[in-house]
C-alpha cells in the first residue's frame, strides 16, 4: 500500500511472486507496466505521465528464508521543469539489489542496523518483509522508480537567474519615516484660554 495523505491507495503495479515456487536455482522476471499502471503511477508519483516502465529482475534463494532481488527498472518519465516551466521526459535506468526475509527475522535485523549505525561497524542494508510468503515485483519496480525520480527536474542547459533590480534608495521599509522627518513643522495657532 502506498499512503497519500491519510488515505492508503493499493500499489498500482503487482506481480506477486509466491516464494515457495522459487526454484534453488532462482528465476528471473522481465515486466512492464500497461497503460492503466503507467497512469497511476504518474498520479501517484505526482508525474506528469509515465510513458513506459518495465524492470528486469532475478530473484535467487539465500539461507534462512531469504531472497536476494537484483537488477534494474528502466522508465520514461514525464516531468515539467522548474526553472522554464516547460514539459520535459527523462529517463530512469536503476538498479534493484534487495534482501527479503521473513517478517520475523526483519525487527532483529533492524536492532542490528541500529547497532551498527551506533557504532563504527559497517552498517547492514536493512531487510525486506516478505508478506504473507509473497514478494512483489512490481512494488519493488514501483519503488525503484520512485526512488529515482529527480525531484526537482531542469530542462538541459536550463539556469534558474534570479531577477536583479537596481536598489531604489527611497525604496526600504523606513523611507516614509524619513519623508515625514524631513516635512517642515506646521505651526498651531494656539486658541486664548478661557473667554
Amino acid at each position: 500500500m502506498i499512503k497519500t495523505g491519510t488515505t492508503e491507495k493499493p500499489d498500482p503495479w503487482r506481480v506477486p511472486i509466491a516464494v515457495a515456487q522459487i526454484p534453488e536455482t532462482g528465476l528471473h522476471r522481465d515486466i512492464a507496466a500497461d497503460q492503466a499502471v503507467r497512469q497511476a503511477l504518474a498520479e501517484m508519483g505526482g508525474l506528469r505521465e509515465v510513458k513506459s516502465a518495465q524492470a528486469s529482475l532475478d530473484v535467487t534463494p539465500r539461507s534462512g528464508g531469504r531472497f536476494h532481488v537484483t537488477g534494474n527498472v528502466r522508465a520514461r518519465i514525464g516531468q515539467t521543469c522548474v526553472v522554464t516551466l516547460e514539459e520535459i521526459e527523462n529517463d530512469i535506468d536503476e538498479p534493484v539489489d534487495l534482501i527479503f526475509a521473513p517478517s520475523e527475522q526483519v525487527p532483529q535485523m533492524a536492532a542490528l542496523v541500529d547497532e551498527a549505525e551506533a557504532s563504527d561497524e559497517e552498517t547492514p542494508d536493512p531487510l525486506e518483509p516478505i508478506d504473507n510468503g509473497m514478494i512483489d515485483l512490481g512494488k519493488v519496480a514501483t519503488d525503484a522508480l520512485y526512488l529515482a525520480v529527480d525531484p526537482y527536474p531542469r530542462k538541459p542547459g536550463a539556469r534558474f537567474e534570479p531577477m536583479v533590480e537596481a536598489t531604489d534608495p527611497e525604496d526600504h521599509p523606513f523611507a516614509a519615516l524619513r519623508a515625514l522627518k524631513a516635512e517642515p513643522k506646521k505651526s498651531r495657532a494656539r486658541k486664548p484660554k478661557g473667554k
